[in-house]
């Protein structure tokens, strides 16, 4: 049996014979699985009242830990978003009492932007149902065993591309 981006590229071997659209299937496959995943990830944070990135927001915060204080730039990074699109995520965020924004007290021209307690019993809520959904969805089309050859080749993927751990780029 054969997936979706098995036809395109049976179509292009037919039309275009002197291309070999090999890349076109591993591209095409991972934007599919972004597709799949999304919607059943989706599902689960439009039960919580959030969107994707604004639970990939608060969870940025969560996780950096005590006090859950980031710059806007940080998590702007964090989340490969532009400024703007992170201002008007956290704008949303703040006017649910996610998170408050406030004046860095060491430097008065700096943002900080804070996971409110509200917020991080939210966050902490939405994750076990998240990770929960993730590993249902990987059980039900892959082993365990799958999963990690995946990880290791995406992770190897990633880390050729430059896309590395923030904790290599501070060994220095």
């Amino acid at each position: 049996m054969a997936d979706r981006v098995s036809d395109f590229l049976a179509q292009w071997a037919r039309e275009r014979p002197d291309i070999d659209a090999t890349p076109m299937g591993v591209i095409g496959r991972l934007s599919r699985v972004d597709e799949i995943a999304g919607r059943t990830l989706q599902a689960t944070f439009q039960s919580f009242g959030l969107h994707r990135g604004e639970f990939d927001t608060l969870a940025t915060l969560r996780r950096s830990g005590a006090p859950f204080t980031l710059t806007p730039g940080e998590l702007a990074a964090s989340s490969m978003v532009t400024g703007a699109a992170m201002t008007n995520r956290l704008q949303r965020l703040e006017d649910k009492e996610l998170l408050e924004r406030t004046m860095d007290p060491s430097n008065r021209r700096r943002v900080l932007v804070r996971l409110t307690t509200t917020g991080q019993e939210l966050v902490d809520e939405v994750v076990v149902p998240h990770v929960r959904a993730e590993q249902e969805l990987l059980d039900a089309r892959l082993s365990r065993e799958e999963q990690t050859q995946l990880a290791t080749l995406l992770e190897r993927f990633l880390e050729i591309s430059g896309d590395t751990s923030i904790h290599d780029a501070t060994k220095d």
